[in-house]
């Protein structure tokens, strides 16, 4: 299977459908956010024009009094009375009376706390709501400045400011105050602009004040001072604008500042506010959709696991099954678990996979039984067949009174049917067959003092087994047909070697021999039924050989270097002797040692 599996597809086809949706949710944020800011430094700021407007119409309506006052009639009777002396008549008092009743008639009609002062020149007196004294004309003609003067000063641990307007008659006595016949003084502290400042405050505003350049700073009542303070010198190294808005940094914290002049006073009004509180509900908005990003994210992590755990991982199981079962392992078995569709499936296809196995075991059972049988067949075929040649061999003993050769072959046969007979497995150890071929040998060789032998049985032989009679064969076979036709001495070889995981029994003679093509054919008949040509223990021996081990195993036949035929029984050895390699190159090697 593919390691970019089912889970990690939708892992990633989840990322990637969450990739815009975020990049859109942040091009929106940003924008969103700019705007915010915008509208709301603007907001501000029109909330300080107008709060300025309207400190700037209490403070002209102050103006415009002593406009007022100057057309009134008793105001302008007062101003052309001379009086001879420095005290007044009764007329005069009488009129200032008047006068100072309008004065505070005048300075009622204002919520702001204020006081009207009339000067006359003439008289040399001041008039005010609750007195008509002296004044010093040096003293006024120093104070008198166009617009409005500011006088700081304390009042207990306070700093205050007076503002102080004054209006002459004539107009064009303003610059010449020793010329005017009357001057009419407007004053006001700053505790009214304070009752502003808080209520504005009270609004739901930071925290405003008013500054000018090296006068200084009225501040609300509740004002943080030193913060404004530090916010004041950040200000004064710049340039301020009539209406602005700056975002400056003070005391490590970021704030929008909104700045509004006075064109009446020349004071600026200043209000600040953190851009933390102004991107506070953005900054909310912000967590609550990452916080949901992030929990979408998470379960659709989960649905994606779930999916692959639920589907993907029984598909894989399911192709793996099957594969074993492509294999041949008719054992495997798909595990359930869980109730739904995969578990239903699983459940079908053990079932069917058991009955399959079934299926194949009894028929797997019934070829081993066909092929026992068959077994057992071919190997009693070899009794009667060497019975025959013994009962002969002892007929031309008796015949030629060689007793000892028939009482050797007497022995022989009842070792050999002892052997038979106790036999009851299918494979018997190398060393035992190797024994009986021996008293065989023996036999041959009283009856041929011609005859020599040699077995070379190394110890890799020790613990190997193979099926009963099948070397007796092959040297009955050497011995008949090679050694007995031919008149010279003869001699039988055996040896047994490993090769690759491949037993051989190699038996060699130096009788008659036969040629290639003779060789050919016997090895071509082994594989077909048996007819009289053919010898009935060499085609046995192979049959067996065939049908207990497979293709792999048999008999091969080639010319001996000793001058005769050469035999080689092989099969191949379980792991535990020879560690059986791969069935290619077997074939090889076995050729190899028939050359050898």
């Amino acid at each position: 299977m593919s390691k970019f599996n089912l889970f990690r597809k939708i892992v990633l086809f989840i990322f990637l459908m969450l990739i815009p949706i975020v990049g859109l949710y942040f091009y929106s944020n940003q924008t969103t956010t700019n705007v915010l800011s915008k509208e709301l430094s603007q907001s501000n700021t029109n909330q300080l024009v107008f709060f300025q407007n309207q400190v700037n119409t209490n403070i002209d309506i102050l103006a415009s009094w002593p406009n007022l006052l100057l057309h009134d009639p008793d105001i302008s009777s007062f101003r052309d009375i001379y009086l001879q002396d420095k005290y007044l008549n009764l007329d005069a008092i009488n009129l200032v009376k008047q006068i100072q009743t309008k004065l505070s008639i005048q300075e009622s009609s204002s919520n702001w706390r204020s006081h009207l002062a009339i000067y006359s020149p003439s008289l040399g007196r001041v008039v005010t709501e609750s007195d008509a004294g002296f004044y010093s004309p040096e003293e006024l003609a120093e104070d008198m400045k166009p617009g409005w003067q500011v006088t700081p000063y304390d009042e207990g641990s306070d700093r205050r400011f007076l503002f102080v307007w004054y209006s002459v008659a004539p107009y064009s006595t303003q610059h010449h105050t020793g010329k005017s016949n009357t001057v009419i003084k407007v004053e006001f502290d700053s505790t009214n602009i304070q009752d502003m400042l808080d209520r504005f405050k009270s609004d739901g505003r930071s925290d405003p004040f008013y500054y000018k350049p090296d006068t200084g700073v009225i501040y609300n009542r509740t004002a943080d001072q030193e913060l404004i303070n530090h916010m004041i010198a950040e200000l004064g190294r710049e340039s301020l604008l009539d209406v602005e808005n700056r975002v400056k940094e003070v005391d490590g914290k970021t704030y929008s500042v909104s700045i509004v002049l006075s064109e009446t006073t020349g004071w600026y009004l200043i209000d600040y506010i953190p851009l933390s509180d102004i991107m506070k509900p953005i900054h909310t908005s912000n967590r609550l959709f990452y916080i949901s990003i992030s929990a979408l994210l998470l379960m659709s992590c989960l649905a994606a696991y779930l999916l692959y755990s639920q589907v993907q991982v029984p598909i894989k199981q399911l192709v793996y099954v099957f594969r074993r079962l492509q294999a041949g392992d008719y054992s495997v078995r798909m595990k359930v678990s869980g109730r739904n569709e995969f578990s239903f499936l699983a459940t079908r296809f053990n079932s069917m996979v058991e009955q399959i196995q079934e299926l194949f075991e009894h028929v797997y059972m019934e070829k081993i039984h066909v092929r026992e049988a068959k077994l057992k067949q071919l190997q009693s075929q070899i009794n009667p067949h060497f019975f025959y040649n013994c009962f002969s061999f002892i007929t031309s003993m008796a015949k030629l009174q060689k007793y000892e050769a028939v009482v050797a072959m007497s022995h022989n046969l009842s070792r050999y049917f002892r052997y038979t007979t106790r036999q009851e497995r299918e494979l018997v150890p190398l060393s035992d067959e190797v024994e009986f071929v021996t008293h065989y040998l023996e036999i041959q060789q009283m009856r041929m003092r011609r005859l020599q032998y040699h077995l070379d049985l190394t110890e890799e032989a020790e613990g190997i087994e193979i099926p009963p009679l099948v070397i007796q064969p092959l040297v009955e076979n050497a011995v008949l047909h090679g050694i007995e036709p031919h008149s010279a001495d003869g001699e039988i070889k055996v040896t047994f070697r490993i090769l690759d995981g491949v037993a051989c029994i190699q038996v060699d003679d130096n009788g008659i021999g036969m040629n290639g093509r003779k060789l050919a054919e016997l090895e071509a008949r082994l594989n077909r039924p048996m007819d009289q040509e053919m010898g009935c223990g060499v085609w046995n021996v192979h049959q067996r050989m065939r049908l207990r081990y497979g293709e792999e195993a048999g008999l091969r036949f080639a010319a001996s270097p000793q001058g005769g035929v050469r035999a080689v029984l092989y099969w191949p050895l379980p792991d535990r002797l020879g560690g059986i390699n791969q069935s290619q190159g077997r074939g090889q090697r076995v050729d190899e040692y028939l050359i050898g």
